[in-house]
């Protein structure tokens, strides 16, 4: 069986873990078995010091589609006391200590959008779509996202992104300063795995150091990720999102 999520190292880009959803049959909707591998890869490159760089890749025309439904249906139908699957991912990528490329072509749905605000650098095909229905889907932003897009996009443009539900084209994301560059749909791999290997070069304490003064304590971050994750939790178990999830599926 294929996986879902694919960790590589490649000697073509020496210092760099790419990390590749790889699920395209269901637009790389993330199931809780995905979050748990990425999380894994992230510590990993966190212990090794041959990483110096983690590139985040999906498959062609699709990023992710964002969290899969039928795990946000069984959870809320568990009664489970925990939190749910992408809860440790998310903090395992605010705590990150390599520097994070996203490269994004396509589909970036939920969690597709706000894993790119925890990266450092992200490029983006002209037919990407950054979209967070959350609201539409009775929940509430994710990731610090609630935190991070207002400090890097302004609240107008996020209040649209994370509110509103409204989506971006990667035009607008550039504008924004929600990506870093827009390149062609068969350059994205390639731009995203380059500027991976560039940073590898760099030396490498000088770059986390240089890192974690541009990206500041993380300790906000983190309170601000519990925070949404208490309402996001019990937005979940509502009969409201309920009633959301159920007319999601059914389209």
């Amino acid at each position: 069986m294929t996986e879902h999520i694919i960790v590589e190292r490649t000697d073509a880009y020496p210092g760099v873990l790419v990390i590749r959803f790889n699920r395209p049959e269901k637009k790389n909707a993330i199931t809780a078995a995905m979050y748990q591998r990425m999380t894994a890869a992230l510590e990993e490159a966190n212990a090794d010091d041959e990483v110096k760089a983690v590139v985040f890749l999906g498959t062609e025309g699709c990023f992710s589609a964002g969290n899969d439904m039928g795990d946000f249906v069984g959870y809320a139908m568990s009664g489970t006391t925990e939190p749910p699957a992408g809860a440790v991912f998310i903090k395992a990528l605010a705590q990150a200590e390599k520097p994070l490329v996203s490269g994004v072509d396509g589909l970036a749905i939920g969690i597709g959008t706000t894993l790119n605000l925890h990266c450092d650098l992200t490029v983006a095909s002209g037919r990407s779509l950054f979209k967070t229905p959350f609201v539409d889907l009775a929940l509430v932003p994710e990731a610090a996202s609630s935190l991070l897009a207002p400090r890097i996009i302004g609240h107008q443009r996020a209040f649209a992104l994370l509110v509103a539900g409204e989506g971006f084209s990667a035009e607008a994301a550039l504008e924004a300063g929600l990506i870093w560059k827009v390149v062609g749909p068969n350059e994205v791999e390639m731009e995203a795995l380059a500027i991976g290997a560039e940073l590898a070069k760099k030396p490498p304490q000088a770059l986390q150091i240089a890192r974690n003064l541009v990206r500041g304590p993380r300790d906000e971050v983190l309170a601000r990720i519990d925070e949404e994750l208490v309402h996001f939790s019990a937005r979940l178990k509502s009969a409201e999102a309920r009633a959301a999830f159920e007319a999601f599926l059914q389209r």
